[in-house]
């Protein structure tokens, strides 16, 4: 799933990210909440209307983005208080209060309310903050039952423009699924009981796992997904939070994942590195100054097809945006076609040997082997 924070995957329109194959995007609520509002994105026509995306939306309940704000924020079991990043202003965010959020903004699938911690933390604060998210979980799940039954508060008072069209104010939740998310950092026996309660409080349209790409090495990483796909339902999506490179897409469909997500492609592509399939590519290199190659033979997306290696090049040492744009553009498109393939070797019965061979190849690829890539 591409990551459009703000409602817009950054530097691209919802028309590129469509082009690339993408099916699903992302958005954060935290964010959406601050600014325009939930209440305004609802007024407006919700999520979809919004950013002009006709297709399936996730919210993340804003849980990283707290637990990124150390020094604005203070966390109690009532929910957690903290200042905006913007202008300072103070906030309360219970599990009650996100739901309300994320009905409002009114994506196709909502994250519970969880507390993420650093992902090397001990045994004691790991158990603690995974009890209190399963807490946090059951108040969650409660109040979106609510909002189901009775339907969403009336909308606020705006003003609007004279002869502008006039904004929502209906009361109906839209159709939505709200996901768990197991929690346990890298302890296994706390993932194993984060799962257990999670399945436990309910019957859920899909499973997150959470706590992870937060400090912790690969191989914990790894190591957790491995403890929770024996026990986490193969009938619901699974969907890892917050981890998106190439080897880390792979690695995770080995290990049962089905959903990522990553701001990874977008903030490369606007660094001036791209995704091959021999390794990362960084494009303000010389050698890519008469280089008059695709970026990438056979890659299908418009930055390969209409551009080549040294006018991206000039793009980037001439500090031009539609380098930025273009390069975000490949590298979303990239991952999206990595998992087209994933789903064919899947459907075909052969993707242990094609994970083993494509994993072996980008790893031991150096961005000197991108005319390797080239040239096969």
């Amino acid at each position: 799933m591409p990551v459009g924070t703000h409602g817009v995957v950054r530097g691209l329109s919802m028309d590129e990210v469509a082009a690339s194959g993408a099916q699903m995007v992302l958005a954060n609520a935290y964010h959406l909440y601050l600014r325009p509002g939930d209440t305004m994105v609802r007024a407006l026509g919700g999520l979809h209307a919004f950013t002009r995306w006709s297709g399936p939306m996730l919210t993340d309940s804003g849980g990283f983005q707290v637990f990124s704000l150390a020094k604005l924020r203070s966390v109690s079991e009532d929910g957690v208080e903290f200042r905006s990043h913007i202008d300072g202003s103070l906030h309360q965010y219970t599990p009650e209060i996100v739901m309300r959020i994320e009905r409002n903004i009114g994506a196709d699938v909502m994250m519970q309310m969880d507390e993420l911690i650093q992902g090397q933390s001990d045994v004691a604060a790991s158990r603690a903050a995974m009890q209190r998210s399963l807490r946090w979980l059951n108040r969650c799940k409660t109040e979106f039952d609510r909002i189901s039954v009775e339907g969403r508060e009336p909308l606020p008072a705006f003003t609007v423009p004279e002869r502008a069209p006039r904004l929502e104010h209906d009361c109906d939740a839209p159709p939505q699924a709200l996901f768990p998310i197991v929690q346990g950092g890298t302890h296994p026996d706390l993932r194993r009981e984060s799962a257990a309660g999670i399945l436990s409080s309910g019957n859920w349209a899909g499973v997150a796992i959470g706590g992870l790409s937060v400090g912790e090495t690969k191989n914990d990483t790894y190591g957790m997904l491995e403890v929770c796909d024996p026990v986490l339902p193969r009938t619901i999506p699974r969907y890892l939070m917050g981890v998106g490179f190439p080897d880390d897409l792979i690695e995770g469909v080995r290990r049962g994942i089905d959903l990522f997500d990553c701001v990874a492609p977008t903030r490369m592509g606007r660094d001036g590195t791209a995704f091959t399939a021999y390794g990362k590519a960084q494009l303000r290199r010389s050698s890519f100054r008469t280089d008059r190659r695709p970026l990438v033979e056979d890659c299908a997306c418009a930055c390969c097809v209409k551009y080549d290696r040294a006018y991206l090049r000039h793009l980037f040492v001439s500090e031009e945006m539609l380098g930025k744009r273009l390069l975000a553009l490949h590298n979303v498109s990239f991952l999206v076609t990595l998992m087209h393939e994933a789903r064919a070797a899947l459907a075909g019965g052969r993707f242990p040997g094609w994970s083993d061979a494509w994993l072996a190849r980008y790893r031991a690829g150096t961005p000197q082997d991108l005319a390797k890539a080239s040239a096969d």
